[in-house]
């Protein structure tokens, strides 16, 4: 996973920063090393049970993170802005088998009263993530090389579910 320096960070405590990099879920720091942390606990978790299949190594290239500042998750919520480009590459040659191509893993983010009922539960923004990051990394692994993927993964939790 990387996470190029050049995403700008901001801490700023606005409804919607202008920014690359939007992260609350751990303390002030390197929010850079902080969001590959959460990308590698995501891709662990998504690849862990993967035992058949051609053996890839997985490049993921975050381009955008952005989850919620104190503002907006103790008001109105919004989204978790999560995208990367991914590149599968034969494990034994190196050759690329498919991509680079961009995910997009966006999903609803609770605000207010619901934002502190999930924490409670220990849903917190970083349990959250991770395991959506888990279920899109497994998506998009199991399906064929070059396909696109269905219009409700792109867009997550936020598209009408059809099943």
């Amino acid at each position: 996973v990387r996470v190029p320096e050049t995403l700008k960070v901001s801490e700023a405590n606005l409804y919607f920063p202008i920014a690359d990099i939007v992260w609350r879920g751990d303390p002030r720091g390197d929010r850079h090393a902080q969001v590959r942390a959460l990308f590698d606990a995501g891709l662990a978790r998504g690849t862990s049970a993967m035992t058949s299949g051609t053996p890839v190594l997985v490049e993921v290239e975050v381009t955008r993170f952005h989850a919620l500042t104190e503002k907006a998750r103790y008001s109105v919520g919004g989204s978790y802005s999560m995208q990367f480009l991914l590149t599968l590459r034969d494990a034994q040659t190196g050759e690329i088998i498919d991509g680079p191509r961009v995910v997009v893993a966006d999903m609803p983010a609770s605000g207010g009263e619901r934002a502190l009922e999930e924490e409670a539960r220990g849903l917190t923004p970083k349990v959250v993530i991770t395991a959506r990051l888990a279920e899109v990394i497994a998506a998009e692994l199991a399906r064929p090389a070059g396909s696109v993927a269905p219009k409700r993964l792109l867009l997550g939790a936020l598209a009408p579910r059809s099943e």
